[in-house]
C-alpha cells in the first residue's frame, strides 16, 4: 500500500516543515513494525518550495490470513481480507491496515502535537495526498460525497480492470488525488479524515471491531463528522454495520450536534446541570436559559396540555415532565433516531402508569396538518424554524398556527446580530452548519407580527439570554397568544389564504 502527503512552501514557511510537523526528518527512512507487516516512512522530495511524504506498508498477507483463522467474522478473519486464502489485494490497496499504519506513524501529528514548529500545528497547509489504489465500495460518486464536504477537491479516477482490455470495464479501485489549498485544513485534519474514510470507502476492517472502536471513531471524527452530510453512511461502514455500536456512536455524535447548536457543552446538554452551580464562576449555559424562559412562559400561560414541535432528544419534555401542573406532555419530531434518544432519557420504559399517561412521544413533520396536534393548550418550537427553508415556513406556519392552533404558541430562534459576540464563530458564518437562515430582531419581528396577524394572534417578545445594548439577546422568543375573536369556527381570510400557500407549497 502507497499514500504520498506533500505540500508547498516559502523562504518564511518551508515546505520542509512537514518533516517536523510528522515526527520524520527527511534525509532518513524510517521502519516501524505494525500489525501484520511493515511501514517504512521516506520523502522522495524535501526542499523549501516542496516537500513529500511517502508512507510505505508492506503487508504480509500470510500472516493476514493465518492470524485470522479459524476466527470466522472475528479478528483479523473477516470475509474480505483473504479472497482467496494466500491470494489477496490487502498488499496494495488502501484499506483499514493502512488507516492503524497511519495512526501508528503519524500519531503525534494526528493529535496536533510538535514541541518544535507548535505554531504551525494550527495553521493550515496547502495540502495534496495521492492514493494510487484505493477501494471504493460506491465509486467515485461516493468518494466525492466523502471528502468534498470537508474542503477537499477530489480528482477520483476509475483504475480499468485490465489496460489491454477495455471493454472489460472499470474495477472497483480508484486512484484518489486530493487537494485543499492554503487556508483550508492543517495536516492534523487531513490525516484524521484519511484515518476515518480509508476504511468506510473499502468497507471492510481486517480486526475485531469492539466498542472502543466507536470512541477511535468519535476522537478522529471531532469537528466535522457530526455535521458530515454522510455520517450516517461513515459510522455504519466504519464500525462493521455493528448496530448496536452504530447507535452509540450516532447517538453521541447527535450530543455534539446539539451541544454546537445551543453554543454549549455536551454535558451540558446531556441534562447534566447542577442546579446549584454558582453562575459568577460558570454562566448558565443558553440552552439551560432558553428552557428556563420557556418553562416560565407557559407557567404565566397556565397551560395544561403542551406541544413540544421538533422535541429532539426531549430535554425540555423532561423538564415539563417533572412539573406537575402539566397534565399531559407530547413530543413531535421528524426524526425517529431523536425520538427513540429521547425515549431512552425519558425512561419511559420504566415510568409509572400515572407518569406514563402524561407524556407522549409520536412522529411527524411540521410540513403537513395533523388532526393529533389539535386542542392543546400551548406549544413550543424551540430552534426549529431556522432548520427550514424559508419558502416552507408557510407550510409550518399554517399547520401550527392555522390547524392545530393551540392558545399560545412559543417560537424560540437565533438573534444573528448577536453572532459577533462568538469569538470562536467566523464572520459571516451561522451558528450550526444545518441552519437555513438566520434572523436579525427586525427580520424576525416583522415575521411574527405577519403570522399572528394572519392567523388571529397577538404577538409580544421575550430576549433569552444576556440582553446585550448593542446586539440584543442571543436568542429571541415571540410569544404569540390567541386573541378571542379568533377564537370561533372557521377560518379567517387570512388563514385560509395561509392554507392556499401551504398545499401549494405541499403539492410543489
Amino acid at each position: 500500500m502507497f499514500l504520498t502527503i506533500s505540500t508547498t512552501g516559502t523562504s518564511e514557511r518551508p515546505a520542509t516543515d512537514l518533516g517536523f510537523l510528522l515526527h520524520k526528518h527527511p534525509d532518513n527512512r524510517h521502519t516501524r513494525s505494525v500489525s501484520y507487516g511493515t511501514a517504512h516512512v521516506l520523502f522522495p522530495e524535501a526542499s523549501e518550495g516542496r516537500c513529500t511524504a511517502a508512507l510505505l506498508l508492506e503487508v504480509d498477507p500470510v500472516a493476514l490470513v493465518r492470524r485470522g483463522k479459524g476466527k470466522g467474522k472475528g479478528r483479523g478473519g473477516a470475509p474480505d481480507a483473504a479472497l482467496a486464502q494466500y491470494v489477496n489485494d490487502r498488499p496494495y490497496a488502501a484499506s483499514s491496515l493502512l488507516a492503524v499504519a497511519l495512526s501508528a506513524v503519524f500519531s503525534s501529528a494526528m493529535r496536533g502535537v510538535c514541541a518544535a514548529r507548535p505554531e504551525r500545528v494550527a495553521q493550515p497547509l496547502p495540502l495534496r495526498v495521492e492514493v494510487p489504489a484505493l477501494p471504493a465500495r460506491g465509486g467515485a460518486e461516493l468518494v466525492r460525497a466523502l471528502f468534498e464536504p470537508l474542503g477537499w477537491a477530489v480528482t477520483a479516477t476509475p483504475v480499468p480492470l485490465d489496460v489491454r482490455f477495455p471493454e472489460w470495464g472499470d474495477s472497483r479501485y480508484v486512484h484518489l488525488v486530493l487537494e485543499a489549498p492554503d487556508g483550508t485544513l492543517t495536516l492534523g485534519e487531513a490525516l484524521r479524515h484519511l484515518y476515518v474514510l480509508l476504511p468506510v470507502l473499502d468497507d471492510a476492517k481486517h480486526y475485531w471491531v469492539s466498542p472502543d472502536e466507536v470512541d477511535k471513531l468519535l476522537r478522529a471524527g471531532e469537528g466535522w463528522l457530526a455535521d458530515h452530510p454522510e455520517q450516517a453512511v461513515i459510522t455504519s461502514r466504519y464500525l462493521a454495520r455493528r448496530w448496536s455500536l452504530t447507535r452509540d456512536a450516532r447517538e453521541r455524535l447527535e450530543l455534539v450536534r446539539l451541544a454546537d447548536a445551543d453554543d454549549t457543552d455536551v454535558d451540558d446538554i446531556d441534562n447534566a446541570v447542577d442546579e446549584d452551580t454558582d453562575t459568577e464562576e460558570k454562566p448558565v449555559p443558553l440552552a439551560v436559559r432558553r428552557r428556563e424562559a420557556i418553562l416560565a412562559e407557559l407557567a404565566d400561560a397556565g397551560a395544561g396540555r403542551v406541544l413540544d414541535l421538533g422535541c429532539g432528544q426531549g430535554q425540555l419534555v423532561q423538564a415539563l415532565l417533572k412539573d406537575v401542573r402539566y397534565t399531559e406532555i407530547v413530543g413531535v419530531d421528524v426524526s425517529m433516531r431523536a425520538l427513540t434518544v429521547a425515549s431512552r432519557r425519558l425512561r419511559l420504559d420504566r415510568l409509572g402508569e400515572r407518569q406514563a399517561g402524561r407524556v407522549q412521544l409520536m412522529q411527524g413533520s411540521l410540513a403537513y396538518t395533523d388532526k393529533r396536534l389539535k386542542g392543546y393548550d400551548a406549544a413550543v418550537l424551540s430552534e426549529v424554524i431556522e432548520h427550514l427553508d424559508e419558502a416552507r415556513l408557510p407550510a409550518l406556519e399554517y399547520a401550527v398556527f392555522g390547524s392545530a392552533r393551540p392558545r399560545t404558541v412559543l417560537v424560540t430562534t437565533p438573534n444573528v446580530e448577536y453572532n459577533v459576540r462568538w469569538e470562536t464563530l467566523p464572520a459571516g458564518h451561522v451558528r450550526h452548519g444545518d441552519h437555513r437562515f438566520e434572523w436579525t430582531r427586525d427580520q424576525f419581528a416583522e415575521w411574527a407580527r405577519r403570522v399572528g396577524e394572519r392567523h388571529g394572534y397577538a404577538v409580544r417578545f421575550v430576549p433569552v439570554g444576556d440582553d446585550d445594548p448593542d446586539v440584543g439577546p442571543p436568542t429571541q422568543m415571540a410569544v404569540f397568544t390567541q386573541e378571542p375573536k379568533a377564537t370561533g369556527a372557521g377560518k379567517t381570510a387570512g388563514t385560509a389564504e395561509a392554507a392556499d400557500t401551504a398545499e401549494k407549497d405541499r403539492v410543489a
